[in-house]
This record gives structure tokens, C-alpha cells and sequence, in this order.
């Protein structure tokens, strides 16, 4: 049992606290599969149990995770034929005996105090607070930190402001109660079926904002190790946030215009940037043609910056154009599992509190729950 490992470790063991059912979708995930797990079974919170859904690896996953399951009883290996990470999640949560349920993707760390500070959190809050979040941080394969998350967060009923900053932002960042997730139906696989995975996350997320209230700690205490294999699909990345959005808008059309509005601009920047790191010049067109009548200074902006681009291709602009290429980096921050990086503050223009409120304001009419 959990409770004997974690004594067999010299760990404090609480045997009130809740069990926590931690799945781990892993599709060829040998290069980092080990150390996710070690980050999962070092939780200062120890009442866990491990569950790994091998999606029809072809590598070493699977033997991986029975060596240290051969060690830490609370590991447990499911192996299913490959049907995508959301098929792997709902595997998962099927099998799962917890009331809490914790997402980790196979290339993702927790800090060690994540799931306690998750868990108590949750468990003094009313059952209509359904989820907890925290912060992540991106690192590279030399475990310095490239990439931030946003520094914004909100609480409660949060889903008008969701559709639009995205607030979660990765798949290990969530812990859902049990029941919950199996009420909205648990993570869409058709996105995968139709080629556009990757956002099934971001699809879980907004039907358990629509319906439900969810609580955040403001600490980065998740890092990706790696750009991940599905996220780094910048092409179904961008054409799975369009859908997933979509779709919550066709299913909540109470939604006033001004959020509705709100929550397509800021896909449809997202999607731009995806398509553009995927090389594809007519889904980028596409997309800002599509945001022309609504965010026509993003537009235009785009097409200066791209004929200044072109400009600088010309002969006799080379130089221009590569001469800041050999200056050096600012030296990076270093990823310490002992450490809980800062979050930077968020951006408080004007113009974004402005609008940050008129949302706020959208959710506290749409809750009909009221906040402690």
C-alpha cells in the first residue's frame, strides 16, 4: 500500500489524506519517462497511485515503467493499443480509485509539493470547486528555463476569461475531482480521430470551466522537460485550438458578443503563430483574413513586418538581417526540483485591465455559484 512505501522511505504519512490517482499517458516515452516518474513518486504528498497508459509504445517505455513499478508498488502499467493521448487519459480515469484525479504527461515534472498543496487547497472548498491549477515553467534538454507561462490567473467561475487568456496552459498543471471528470464526459478523442490533436487539454478545461469552479495556486510547479511531441505538431496545434473553440462557443450560446468576440481573436492570434512556426503561408493567410474586420492593427502590423522581412532578403541587406545573429545569450535560469521559481507580475495596462474586467464581469453574471 502507498502508506507502507512511504514509511518504508522515512516519509510523513497521513492516512486521512485522500488517495490521489495520478495518470500518465506514455506513447515512446523511454527518453524521459523515468525522470517524469520520479517526480510523481517524490510528491511530498505520498497517498498516490500511479497509473501509466502505454498508448501502443514501440520503445522501451513499457519495461521502464516496470522496473520502477518493481520498486514503488504505487506504480501501476495499463498497455492499450495506440489511440492518442485522450484515449490514454480516459483509460486512466476509468481505472483510477481516487477522488482526486492528477494529469502528468510523459515528459513533464512536478515540483515536490505539488499535489499537497493541490489537495489542500481543494479539500477545504465546497464541492462545486471542481479543480486546482498552478503555474508551469519550459526547459530545456539542459534543464535551463526558456519559456514562461503567463503570469495571469483567475479563480472561481472562470470561463469567459478562459476561452480568451487560457489560463491552465499544460496538461500536468490540473487536479480534477474524480466524479468531475467523468460528469463532462472526460478528454474528447475525436480531435485525434480527425488529425488536429494536441488541445484536448484546452477541450477539458472549458467544459469543466462552463459548469464548474476551479481554484489556482500561483506557483510555477510544473516544468516540460522537453517541447513535447504533440506540442511541437505546431499545424494541429493551431487547427485544434480553432475547433476546441469553436465548439465551446456552439455549446455555450449564452455567451454574450463582446466575450465571444474576445475568445475568437485570441485563437486566431494563437493559430497564426502555430501555423507560422508550421511553415504554412496559406493557413496564415487564412487566419488574418478571417481577424481583418475585428483586429485590423494585428493585421496590418503583420503584413509591415513581413514586407520589412522580404526587404531585408534583398541584396546589400544581408548584413542587416543577420547582424545581431552572433551575440550571446543572457545566461538562463537552471531548473532546481527544490525550488520554486518566481512568476513574473502580469501585464496591468490599461488597456488589458480594461478588458480583463469587462470578462470578469461576464463570469460573475454567468456563476451561479456564489465564491467563499
Amino acid at each position: 500500500m502507498a502508506s507502507c512505501s512511504a514509511e518504508d522511505r522515512g516519509e510523513t504519512v497521513h492516512l486521512s489524506a485522500p488517495l490521489v490517482s495520478v495518470v500518465v499517458p506514455a506513447f515512446n516515452a523511454s527518453p524521459y519517462i523515468e525522470r517524469t516518474l520520479r517526480s510523481a513518486v517524490q510528491q511530498t504528498y505520498a497517498n498516490l497511485e500511479i497509473i501509466v497508459v502505454n498508448d501502443g509504445s514501440t520503445d522501451d517505455t513499457a519495461r521502464l515503467v516496470e522496473k520502477m513499478a518493481a520498486v514503488d508498488p504505487r506504480i501501476r502499467l495499463l498497455s492499450t493499443s495506440n489511440r492518442g493521448v485522450a484515449a490514454a487519459r480516459n483509460t486512466g480515469i476509468e481505472a483510477s480509485s481516487g477522488p482526486y484525479v492528477a494529469f502528468l504527461d510523459a515528459d513533464d515534472l512536478w515540483h515536490p509539493t505539488k499535489i499537497e498543496k493541490q489537495v489542500t487547497a481543494l479539500d477545504r472548498l465546497p464541492l462545486q470547486w471542481a479543480a486546482v491549477y498552478v503555474l508551469h515553467h519550459i526547459i530545456n534538454k539542459d534543464d535551463e528555463i526558456i519559456c514562461s507561462c503567463r503570469p495571469d490567473i483567475a479563480r472561481g467561475y472562470i470561463y469567459a476569461r478562459h476561452l480568451t487568456f487560457k489560463y491552465v496552459g499544460n496538461g500536468s498543471a490540473l487536479l480534477v475531482r474524480r466524479g468531475v471528470a467523468i460528469e463532462i464526459g472526460g478528454f474528447d478523442s475525436s480531435y485525434a480521430a480527425a488529425g488536429i490533436g494536441g488541445c484536448e487539454d484546452l477541450d477539458f478545461e472549458l467544459r469543466l470551466a462552463a459548469r464548474h469552479l476551479i481554484e489556482v495556486i500561483p506557483e510555477c510547479l510544473v516544468d516540460r522537460q522537453y517541447p513535447g511531441n504533440m506540442s511541437s505538431n505546431h499545424l494541429q496545434m493551431g487547427q485544434g485550438a480553432l475547433e476546441v473553440v469553436r465548439r465551446s462557443l456552439a455549446a455555450n450560446p449564452h455567451l454574450p458578443h463582446y466575450a465571444t468576440r474576445s475568445a475568437l481573436n485570441a485563437t486566431r492570434k494563437y493559430a497564426y503563430w502555430q501555423f507560422r512556426r508550421a511553415k504554412s503561408s496559406g493557413l496564415s493567410v487564412m487566419v488574418l483574413w478571417s481577424m481583418l474586420r475585428t483586429e485590423p492593427i494585428f493585421v496590418v502590423q503583420r503584413i509591415l513586418k513581413k514586407g520589412l522581412r522580404w526587404l531585408q532578403r534583398e541584396p546589400g541587406s544581408a548584413t542587416t538581417a543577420r547582424g545581431n545573429q552572433n551575440l550571446d545569450l543572457p545566461g538562463r535560469s537552471k531548473f532546481d526540483q527544490q525550488i520554486i521559481p518566481p512568476v513574473d507580475p502580469p501585464d496591468e495596462s490599461r488597456r488589458s485591465g480594461r478588458h480583463l474586467a469587462r470578462l470578469a464581469a461576464v463570469d460573475a453574471k454567468l456563476s451561479l455559484f456564489p465564491e467563499p
